[in-house]
């Protein structure tokens, strides 16, 4: 399991993301969300300043997103003892 969180303040709307995880989409508000009916989310939290989600399986795709993002606005970090098997 992986915890995936986007700082929406420092999003610039790039999406860099979108190109390398099909679970980053664009919101409403030209942001980068993650869609919550995607393959391998298990949970999505938004709020004003953050999302915060929980992905299941491999993080690879959403390490490369982290990567990509210009201004650092996504973090994942592995969670231990959740059960997955990542």
């Amino acid at each position: 399991m992986f915890r995936v969180e986007i700082d929406r303040a420092a999003c610039d709307g790039i999406f860099a993301c979108l190109v390398h995880d099909d679970r980053f989409v664009e919101d409403e508000t030209g942001i980068a969300t993650v869609d919550p009916d995607a393959a391998g989310v298990v949970d999505v939290e938004r709020t004003e300043d953050r999302v915060v989600a929980t992905f299941e399986g491999d993080g690879d795709a959403a390490g490369l997103a982290e990567r990509a993002c210009p201004p650092g606005a996504i973090t994942v970090d592995e969670q231990s003892g959740q059960g997955g098997d990542a």
